[in-house]
Parts: structure tokens; C-alpha cells; sequence
């Protein structure tokens, strides 16, 4: 894939069916869970997005066995533990789930590391999991709060924790650490953020429960043993947004996109699309591995309407707004993103290059401290060079842009779509006209 993608000429539709790769978030805790087993699994439909290898690198540098089976499916051989001789060195590369979550893990393991990644990740705020592991008694020491961290592993103590920003990095971190001790760690979120962990926890047999009470939504666990199980992943719902947004703006397109998970922690931009007016529908709707999945067939709607996106939906739809930025930009009326300020933590600040490359494109856009406001357009008329800052929602995001622009883009740094989703052009051209 080239680094810079030059886009071409419009298309006169997207029509067909596509399976989308499997979800990176369920990925990563079903090699690090799968870990925990101290046994031998199959894990069905693995993620081998860049961000899931590195977890998966990790683990095998501390005593993790693997073979791939097939393409996506491979068995996990944890029956030896985790363990390393010395303090070892453990790569994150761009990964934050594999820091944020590694680290609770790491926390409360007999043995010592350096969670170390690249430039991108090492510039990421971790004093978000650093301070509440710190008051179950963890040792680490950080750049300035950001990587490297070097983790003594130690025992660990139960705490009841309020966490001030719903994550669920920060609740799987805590989740992991609080599974090695005897009394009950409780979470508190006041939104319920992603519960891929709770899911597969209760899953895989583990001391777990979760619920709602007047201090807000909260996860409780203690130390567990787990049951060795095969686990399947369902498809990426962050990464089906992009082709659900193409289909909604693209004329003339009508497509379906199976077996994507449809967890309700997940599912804002359906309700965005609700709010909008699309022409959507879920068919199939199952249960994988304890995980609601389902088909998602979305139509060329002509007078979509605006949309306004805020509060409890954010943690729903954290990674999926630089796309229904896209989306905004092609609606008549003014469309809102506010309490999304997390944006600026991202691979890059996605608040201030979202509006910066929609500018550029003669888009009407304000930006907000916590957000953006925009005004859309019935067309795109106007070429540009739009810099991805090595963040492939934004790469992606611009090439579906690219699909209603009158005029040819360049989009630099494509190659960072590699990270989460290396087969993204070839589905679109699979579903070109």
C-alpha cells in the first residue's frame, strides 16, 4: 500500500456483501483472558490488525505457545503461565489497549518489565490507569506519566474505585489487577463504557458481576480461576462504520456487512443513524462467545438529517466519530459533537485534524474545546492534501470522504490503516461499481 493514496474518480455505487475483519477490542482480550487460562484454546477469528500481534508478541516473549491454524484462527497455549527470568522489555508498538490493559495485568504478576512503544503511543496519557493502580498498591514508574513504564510486579490490594472518565481501558486494567486478589475491587463508570471484558469474563467462569446503583454503573471482581474455553470473535463494528457511512452517502449503493458485533455498549452510531434517518436494518441477530452479533444492511438514504452526538453516547461511539464527521459533512443543517475531549488523546488530536483537513476542503466546520460544529453540504468541490498523522480512523475517514469529493484527494500516511485494518481498500473495491 503506498503512503500516499491518491484517490481517483467517483464511483456510481457500492453494492454487495462484505465480512468485515474481527473486533480488535474482543481480539486483545481473548489472547490476554486466553492467557490467563493456564491451558490450551482455540481462538476463532483473531484480529491480526498490527495493535492485536503486539499483545499477542508480548505474551509469547513471557512463555505464551501459538500456532495459527488457519488465517484468522490459532491455538493458544498457556499452560506453562506467564513468567519472565529477569525484567524484560515488552513492546506496545502503537498499541494503548496492550499498555493500558497489560499494565493491570503486570501490575500483580511475580515478575518485573518496561512496557516501551513508539513514538505515537509514547506521547498517550497512562495516569489515567497509573493512579488508580497505584492505590491497589501497585509499583510503577513512568515518563511523566507516559511511557515507558517500568512495573515491579507485587501483591496487590481490593479497592472500590470511581473512575472520573467512563474507559474501558481504565475498567479492563483495574478488571485484570483486581482478578489476582482475594476481596472484591469494584469499578464505578457514571456512563457504561465498552464491556468486552465483563462479557468474556463471566464467559470464561470468572468471579464477576455487574449492575447499577446510585453512584453509577460498576463492575466488581475478585480473584478467579478460569475456565478454559474456546473463544470466537465477532466483526468490528468501529471498522463497519466506515462502509456503513459509505453506503448511507454514496448514490446508488445498498450493502451488507455480516457478522458485526452489536454489543449496546458499542452501538451509538446506530442510534446517530437513527437519529439521522438512514435506511438501516439488523438481520441475523446471535449470540458468539457470549456476544451479540448480527447483520447490517444499509441503503443510500438521499435527505439524511443532522445529528447530534453528546454525553452518554460518547463512550459508545468514542473511535467512530471521525467517520460521522464525514457524515455530517454531507448533511444539510448543523450537526454537534460535544463532550468528546478524550478525541485529543487519541492517535492524534482528532478534534483539531478533523477540522483542520475539513477546512481545507472548504467544509463549513468550528471547532469546539470538546468537539466540533458543522455545517453540510450537498457537495464536495474542491481538491487537497489531507495529512493523516499516522491515525487510520482519520485515513480511513478521509477515504470515504475521497468517495463524495468531486475532485481527487491525496491522503498521506494511508499506510497506518495497517495498524487495525489492512484489508480496508480491498473491501471497497470489492464493493465498487
Amino acid at each position: 500500500m503506498d503512503n500516499i493514496l491518491k484517490t481517483k474518480e467517483l464511483i456510481k455505487g457500492l453494492k454487495g456483501e462484505i465480512t468485515i475483519p474481527p473486533d480488535k477490542s474482543i481480539s486483545h482480550r481473548a489472547l490476554i483472558f486466553g492467557a490467563l487460562t493456564n491451558s490450551k484454546i482455540k481462538i476463532k477469528n483473531l484480529s491480526k490488525g498490527e495493535d492485536c500481534i503486539s499483545t499477542l508478541e508480548i505474551l509469547e516473549k513471557l512463555g505464551v505457545k501459538y500456532e495459527f491454524i488457519s488465517e484468522r484462527d490459532l491455538i493458544l497455549n498457556s499452560s506453562e503461565g506467564l513468567s519472565a527470568s529477569k525484567k524484560v522489555t515488552l513492546n506496545c508498538n502503537n498499541s494503548g489497549t496492550s499498555a493500558r490493559l497489560l499494565s493491570g495485568l503486570f501490575s500483580r504478576c511475580d515478575f518485573s518489565c518496561v512496557l516501551i512503544g513508539d513514538n505515537s503511543l509514547s506521547k498517550r496519557p497512562m495516569k489515567r490507569i497509573i493512579e488508580p493502580l497505584g492505590l491497589m498498591g501497585a509499583k510503577i514508574k513512568s515518563n511523566d506519566n507516559k511511557l515507558p513504564l517500568e512495573i515491579e510486579g507485587t501483591k496487590l490490594k481490593a479497592i472500590t474505585y470511581y473512575s472520573p472518565i467512563s474507559s474501558a481501558q481504565v475498567k479492563s486494567a483495574l478488571i485484570l489487577a483486581g482478578l489476582g486478589v482475594d476481596e472484591p475491587t469494584r469499578i464505578y463508570e457514571k456512563t457504561l463504557s465498552r464491556n468486552h471484558s465483563e462479557i468474556m469474563l463471566s464467559y470464561l467462569g470468572a468471579d464477576i458481576k455487574t449492575g447499577q446503583d446510585d453512584k453509577g454503573y460498576f463492575v466488581e471482581v475478585k480473584k478467579s480461576k478460569l475456565i478454559p474455553k474456546d473463544i470466537e470473535i465477532a466483526g468490528d463494528i468501529s471498522s463497519a462504520a466506515f462502509f456503513m457511512v459509505a453506503g448511507a452517502i454514496v448514490p446508488n449503493s445498498d450493502i451488507t456487512i455480516k457478522n458485526v458485533g452489536i454489543n449496546p455498549t458499542r452501538t451509538g452510531i446506530l442510534d446517530v443513524f437513527k437519529q439521522a434517518e438512514i435506511d438501516f436494518t439488523i438481520l441475523n441477530k446471535r449470540k458468539v462467545s457470549s456476544e451479540l452479533v448480527g447483520d447490517i444492511r444499509v441503503k443510500y438514504t438521499k435527505n439524511i438529517k443532522p445529528f447530534e452526538i453528546k454525553g452518554d453516547l460518547i463512550p459508545r461511539l468514542i473511535d467512530e466519530i471521525p467517520i460521522l464527521a464525514v457524515l455530517a459533512s454531507k448533511i444539510q443543517g448543523i450537526s454537534t459533537v460535544s463532550d468528546a475531549q478524550d478525541l485529543r488523546n487519541k492517535e492524534s488530536d482528532r478534534i483539531k485534524t478533523i477540522v483542520d483537513a475539513f477546512l481545507s476542503l472548504g467544509i463549513d466546520i468550528k471547532e469546539k474545546p470538546d468537539g466540533f460544529i458543522i455545517n453540510g453540504c450537498a457537495e464536495i468541490n474542491k481538491s487537497a492534501i489531507l495529512e493523516t498523522h499516522l491515525d487510520h480512523r482519520l485515513a480511513m475517514s478521509y477515504y470515504v470522504l475521497s468517495l463524495i469529493n468531486n475532485q481527487s484527494m491525496e491522503i498521506k500516511g494511508f499506510n497506518c490503516v495497517n495498524t487495525s485494518f489492512p484489508e480496508f481498500l480491498k473491501l471497497m473495491d470489492k464493493l465498487k461499481n
